[in-house]
Order: C-alpha cells, then sequence, then structure tokens
C-alpha cells in the first residue's frame, strides 16, 4: 500500500487531528504537542501520512538562507508518532529534501537500523505498580540517603512559582546548558503558565525547616508520562541529599496511576547512576545528524 505523505507549515496544519494522534500513541510525547511547539520552536513544519494516521514534527530555522533542524531546548524525543508500519527510506528521503542539514532526535520506536544514529539514555520507571513494589527495586545507596533523620530535617512542598524554580534552575545550571538562552526560558515559562491553567505543570520543592530551598523540580504531565523537565539542588541541598528526598516523594505522591515517570536522561555517568538507584529501566531514543549540503558548505554549522 502506497502512502500519502506531505510535509506542510505549522499553520495550515489541523491542530486538533494532530494532538490525537500524539496522545492516542504511546510514542507520542508532551513535546511534539502542536502548543509546545508553537511556543518553543522559532519555526515548525510537520510531516503528515495517511490523514494524521503518523506524524514528524520538524523543528527549523534558517542560517546564510539554509533551512536546517534543530532541536529546541525543553524538548527531548520528537520523531514519528503513530501506530502504522511505513518505510522509513520515504520518511528520511522526505525530511532531506525539506532541510539539507539538520539534527533531530527520534523516540525509543523509531531505531532505524539504516540510519546512522547515536543512542541517548532515558530512563522510566512504571508508577502503577505501587510505591510498595517500587520501593523495593531501591538500590541499597538510595535506601542509606533517605534514612530517618534527613527525612526529619527536610520538608516537601508545592509550590506554583514557576518564575522563581525556572530561575533557581537558570542559576544553578547556566554553566553546564550554555546553549539555552534567556529567550529559551521565556518560552518555557510562557509554556508552563499555560500548562499550569490545565494542570500539566506542577511543582515540588524540598526545604529545610529555615524554608531555604535546597531541591526543586518541575515537571510535566500529559496522560502517558510525568516527565522532569527540571530538576535544581543547591550546594547544601546535595549536601543534606535533598534530591534524593525529592524524587522519592515524587514517586511517592504519584505511584499507583497509570503514569511513567520519565527521568529524562541521561549519558552523564553519575546521573546515569542517581536514576538507575531507583530502580528506573532504560528506554533509549536516537539523535540522527545528517548533511546533505553541497560540498562547498560542508562547513555550514560546525
Amino acid at each position: 500500500m502506497k502512502h500519502q505523505l506531505h510535509i506542510i507549515p505549522s499553520q495550515q496544519i489541523d491542530t486538533s487531528k494532530w494532538n490525537e494522534c500524539i496522545n492516542k500513541n504511546n510514542n507520542g510525547f508532551i513535546y511534539a504537542n502542536s502548543f509546545y511547539l508553537d511556543t518553543m520552536t522559532d519555526h515548525w513544519h510537520g510531516l503528515i501520512i495517511d490523514d494524521y494516521k503518523v506524524v514528524l514534527p520538524l523543528p527549523w530555522k534558517k542560517k546564510w538562507s539554509i533551512k536546517y533542524l534543530y532541536t529546541p531546548p525543553f524538548m527531548q524525543q520528537l520523531g514519528l508518532v503513530g501506530g502504522e508500519i511505513i518505510d522509513p527510506n520515504a520518511v528520511i528521503n522526505a525530511v532531506q529534501s525539506f532541510a539539507k542539514y539538520g539534527d533531530h532526535l527520534f523516540n525509543f520506536t523509531n531505531n532505524f537500523t539504516t540510519l546512522p544514529t547515536i543512542v541517548k539514555n532515558n530512563f522510566i520507571l512504571d508508577l502503577s505498580v505501587g510505591y510498595e513494589t517500587i520501593h523495593t527495586n531501591y538500590k541499597t545507596n538510595l535506601l542509606r540517603n533517605l534514612n530517618k533523620q534527613s527525612a526529619e530535617n527536610l520538608i516537601y512542598s508545592v509550590s506554583e512559582n514557576i518564575k522563581s524554580t525556572i530561575e533557581l534552575h537558570q542559576q544553578l545550571q547556566a554553566e553546564n546548558i550554555p546553549h539555552v538562552t534567556t529567550d529559551d526560558y521565556d518560552r518555557f515559562k510562557k509554556l508552563c503558565i499555560l500548562l499550569q491553567t490545565q494542570q500539566q505543570c506542577i511543582i515540588r520543592e524540598v526545604k529545610n525547616k529555615k524554608g531555604e530551598i535546597l531541591s526543586a523540580a518541575l515537571l510535566l504531565i500529559d496522560q502517558k508520562r510525568l516527565y522532569n523537565i527540571i530538576n535544581a539542588t543547591t550546594e547544601q541541598g546535595k549536601n543534606e541529599n535533598a534530591n534524593h528526598f525529592l524524587m522519592d516523594q515524587i514517586i511517592r505522591e504519584f505511584a499507583g496511576q497509570k503514569l511513567l515517570f520519565d527521568f529524562e536522561g541521561s549519558n552523564i555517568p553519575g546521573v546515569k547512576n542517581f536514576y538507575e538507584m531507583f530502580g528506573a529501566i532504560n528506554q533509549p531514543y536516537f539523535h540522527w545528524h545528517y548533511n546533505k549540503l553541497f560540498w562547498s558548505l560542508q562547513l555550514f554549522k560546525r
């Protein structure tokens, strides 16, 4: 069967059909919803197959009048979303005709063996099994850090202050993520304010008894996943294992719900080990970089 494939600008997309495809399929992430893309990208087109049975978001920019694909901040895996089996070569050819240079993060179901991709770690935890079952899979080091004394000195609380949480992350992580600009943070703040009105953006904090914030997490939620988008811990918080306590309390709060806790990474050994302590399993996704420019432009973006 020959599939109908089109790439069209975001303004022409039927957002109702687009978002329905994202939300009903297991490989559709919150980042691929039209409102997320509209807020966080400079521009985006959508590759659509057979009247929105399968879709592929394509964020893009221009440099020297050349269109290229890029991955905006606060947006992990996109890729092909949908349950239909299609010819990946037709998709790749269409994407490379649309933009001859770029990077794209395919989701965990898009393991195309014909493409040169880099495997990226993403750890998930099934919350539906309940807290007691999850807790039995905690590693010994984690259990040691979640001792009674720490719990007595740390206070888990709910916050609605998007601005201060994002600013804390910006302050603590600026050196580690220099590519994330002030404009990116402003866009993300706008997105979170929108999602907060729909109960899809939540903030949890750990404070000491003086009321000082030691660790904070800003999480997004849809009907499939709880996304650990922002997680910031102060030096004092690290000394008191505040982030261990924070993650444990979030897991405890949402355990039993039909959600996956999506830790969002990571290939960094220390972060990877931290997530694995909670019994999280790796569900990798795939980074695709390509360059189909003429030889005289091969230095583009180097």
